[in-house]
């Protein structure tokens, strides 16, 4: 299979998730709108989603699939089949440790990422308790990781990157079926979203296991101490440990800046943990289509590479990725910045969220826009660190980033609030990303091929004319007052998001650009 056709699948397979992901977040703005509530369960879910970027697609698969594809590349299947078992071992102990710790300890977990919530008592209980309920949903998660690590390595991207859907749609029928339930019964009904997260988990774990025997890869967990001892002293595993240490401080410094961030949001206006999460979960459609897809795709590969000593393959993968980025991510960028009203209007505007809600999520998703060309590129160069197996380097400049985006806090929050929180975050992302590029160069890793100049001055030119015809589309139109036109305003945006492909594309190709030659790896 091809880089361009796995990432394309990939891609179709996380906007389906993304897709599933929206009607979530639609049916979940309808039904609850903005409140203390909606901020306590955004919290809730954010305290285990915060450990599942540790222990799973954060600093674990940074350190377990290039020591995987490494050990496939030069041992053998059977020795790799071994390191499987030996890692599933290990991160299933520390995992059971991990939830018992957390359930135990939500209270103080609340409070660490949102200690404004006490203003409101109903609020910080309710948060505590769903933070309780779905805490073990990381130990589902982590285990999907370690599934997920395998089967990429094996080229097999299909099912990792569909399971996300199974918790959309849990979660879906939580809010559909089970949140009414509640209700008549007097019970708060958020309270049925943290059942349809844990469902969510258990399932995204139950798809994988079939495909995993069927390739004779299905982890042999080790149950007893003797055998979690065993599996500690593989080499395998302690080199994975020792790449997870810098990684966990990457990590770490990542959630830390998402903690800050939440503990500052808990503190302004009630419903700014929401609009923040709503903008975060439009913005993620891009980061995910185009940088998780890349980077899922490139890290095996690129580690395979640098195993087998193939430069030049090596670089020729990272600047396809960097293209590719480039040609798809500067639109998307535009479109953040210059339609971001209308998206959030058609997209959220019902039910219970109020007019004001829109404006207020639209700027957030503005803020974000600003630094998405980074927030993407970082998904393809950090990979070109993670298959060197050198992860120091990203965490010593996540932590300097660190510090910037805390300074930009204190510039832009008194200034313009939530937003300023997103805003920094997206000045950040660019700033990150240069410093990857930059260290990629100056060790002679990435040697960019020729014709780069060209190529950003036709994406350049394309960029401007989208912009012109998204700006008039965003104008012309009182996207706020079309709420009482539903089915029009869905139309209408749909149209214009069709036109501006049109547009988009439609300029590089007049401009001279070889859009197949350019997707082709």
């Amino acid at each position: 299979m091809s880089l361009f056709k796995a990432a394309s699948t990939v891609s179709l397979l996380t906007l389906a998730s993304r897709i599933t992901g929206l009607v979530r977040d639609l049916l979940m703005a309808s039904m609850f709108g903005a409140n203390a509530l909606t901020d306590a369960f955004n919290v809730a879910f954010r305290i285990p989603n915060l450990f599942r970027r540790l222990f799973a697609e954060g600093a674990f698969s940074q350190a377990f699939v290039p020591v995987l594809a490494s050990a496939r590349a030069q041992q053998g299947e059977e020795a790799t089949k071994a390191l499987i078992d030996s890692v599933a071992t290990v991160l299933a102990w520390a995992l059971l440790v991990t939830c018992i710790a957390g359930v135990l300890g939500a209270p103080l977990l609340v409070w660490l990422l949102a200690s404004g919530l006490r203003h409101a008592p109903d609020s910080y209980q309710a948060a505590v308790l769903m933070t309780r309920w779905m805490f073990p949903y990381i130990g589902f998660m982590s285990l999907v990781a370690l599934a997920a690590g395998v089967l990429n390595t094996w080229r097999h991207f299909v099912v990792p990157a569909a399971t996300p859907v199974l918790l959309n749609l849990s979660m879906i029928a939580a809010a559909w079926l089970g949140a009414p339930q509640l209700a008549a019964r007097g019970i708060e009904p958020i309270y049925a979203m943290a059942g349809g997260v844990m469902l969510g988990g258990l399932l995204q774990l139950a798809v994988q296991l079939p495909v995993l025997r069927r390739l004779g890869l299905l982890p042999r967990v080790g149950l007893s101490w003797a055998a979690l001892r065993s599996a500690y002293q593989q080499e395998g595993v302690r080199r994975i440990l020792q790449l997870m240490a810098p990684a966990l401080l990457g990590v770490g410094v990542a959630q830390l800046s998402l903690m800050i961030n939440t503990q500052i949001a808990s503190y302004l206006a009630p419903g700014s943990v929401t609009w923040l999460f709503y903008a975060d979960r439009l913005m993620e459609f891009p980061t995910a289509l185009l940088g998780v897809a890349l980077g899922v795709v490139l890290t095996p590969q690129l580690a395979a590479a640098k195993a087998a000593g193939d430069a030049a393959r090596y670089s020729a993968m990272l600047d396809w990725g960097l293209r590719i980025v480039v040609l798809l991510a500067v639109p998307c960028a535009v479109g953040l910045l210059t339609l971001a009203e209308p998206l959030v209007a058609t997209l959220f505007h019902y039910g219970a969220l109020r007019n004001s809600d829109v404006g207020q999520i639209a700027s957030a998703l503005a803020g974000y826009g600003v630094g998405l060309l980074g927030l993407v590129a970082i998904k393809v160069l950090a990979p070109g660190y993670y298959a060197s197996q050198d992860i120091r380097t990203p965490v010593r400049i996540a932590i300097v980033v660190l510090v910037i985006t805390q300074l930009l806090n204190v510039l832009l929050v008194p200034w313009v609030q939530h937003v300023g929180l997103a805003l920094s975050i997206g000045l950040a992302a660019l700033v990150n990303a240069l410093w990857l590029l930059v260290g990629l160069l100056r060790r002679g890793s990435y040697q960019p091929q020729p014709g780069w100049g060209r190529f950003a001055l036709q994406v350049l030119a394309a960029s401007v004319l989208l912009a012109l015809w998204l700006l008039w589309a965003a104008q012309h139109f009182d996207w706020i007052a079309l709420r009482a036109q539903a089915a029009w305003r869905i139309a209408l945006l749909a149209g214009i998001l069709a036109t501006a492909a049109l547009v988009y594309f439609g300029a590089l190709w007049a401009a001279g650009l070889q859009l197949r030659q350019c997707l082709r790896r």
